[in-house]
């Protein structure tokens, strides 16, 4: 389950109870995205927090964007999150996909490559390592719990993405917009065989989308709300074009049909991403995510 970070009003207390409610369970991943230029909590702060207030649940990021950090930084923040958490730490990264955020953050917009992103994965590495990167006396730390650093997802939705993370990422944190399962099982496929080539074993095989849970007409809407408010630097037409058919929007028992078809395509786990700061929609989701629970390989976050 996905915090609701991208939707208004946000206070301490509503983070808090999300997470509580996500970590009592029985979803296995809590996520959070990074954006510059919105109103959003700051990733790497919240990571502290949520370490500090959850106990048993994976903490993942779905996505931070490395080249809005400075990656020494950046693997020290990490690490430490890593260190705070127990060892629960998951990272996705990915390149973003808005050049506002890169201005906002001071970051230069020609990085917004997959291969300056691997150039930075690279020096997080080497601190994971142990490695000195800098002229200190000593190594910049403290150690990640998990030896080498964190479990590393790249953000993705497209194959060429996909091939190139393969020398560096443990698995996918993809996203769909429309659900299109075989565009999802070819993703998959292409993920398979690119581990396969780099001499990896198979990676980790989630992907995300947008949802609401509820009754009649009352989901679609919400989508449609937060869709045009999260996609801000989006002409609002075209976002009134898309919202009818990004994201899911339907009644629970629905809801348990499409999480068995993506479990049918090989998916490893699905982050479930609100439309809604109303813990209501964790409590409805809580519920069919139990039924899964002995039935399925497939997890929910």
């Amino acid at each position: 389950m996905t915090l609701p970070v991208m939707e208004p009003n946000l206070d301490a207390a509503t983070l808090k109870e999300w997470a509580l409610l996500i970590d009592g369970g029985p979803f296995s991943s809590l996520c959070w995205g990074e954006r510059m230029a919105f109103d959003n909590p700051e990733s790497l702060t919240l990571l502290g927090a949520l370490a500090a207030w959850t106990d048993r649940v994976q903490l993942v990021t779905t996505v931070l964007i490395p080249q809005l950090h400075d990656p020494v930084m950046l693997a020290k923040a990490l690490a430490t999150g890593d260190m705070l958490s127990g060892g629960r730490l998951t990272v996705g990264f990915g390149v973003g996909g808005r050049h506002e955020d890169y201005r906002a953050a001071g970051a230069d917009p020609a990085t917004q490559t997959m291969r300056d992103m691997a150039d930075r994965v690279s020096v997080m590495k080497r601190v994971w390592s142990g490695e000195k990167v800098t002229d200190s006396t000593l190594p910049v730390g403290p150690p990640s719990l998990q030896a080498g650093g964190p479990k590393l997802l790249v953000g993705t939705m497209g194959p060429k993405t996909t091939r190139h993370a393969a020398s560096w990422a443990d698995g996918l944190a993809g996203t769909t917009l429309d659900l299109d399962l075989d565009k999802q099982s070819e993703l998959f496929d292409v993920a398979r065989d690119a581990w396969r080539q780099a001499g990896k074993s198979s990676p980790h095989l989630a992907t995300s989308f947008w949802f609401a849970v509820g009754d009649g007409d009352e989901p679609r809407a919400q989508v449609r709300r937060h869709l045009l408010r999260y996609m801000n630097w989006i002409p609002a037409e075209i976002v009134e074009a898309m919202a009818p058919t990004t994201g899911w929007a339907g009644t629970e028992d629905e809801l348990s049909v499409v999480l068995k078809r993506f479990g049918d395509i090989g998916t490893d786990e699905i982050h479930l991403i609100p439309t809604s700061s109303d813990i209501d929609q964790v409590r409805r989701v809580a519920e069919v995510v139990q039924d899964f629970e002995g039935t399925h390989d497939i997890k929910l976050a």
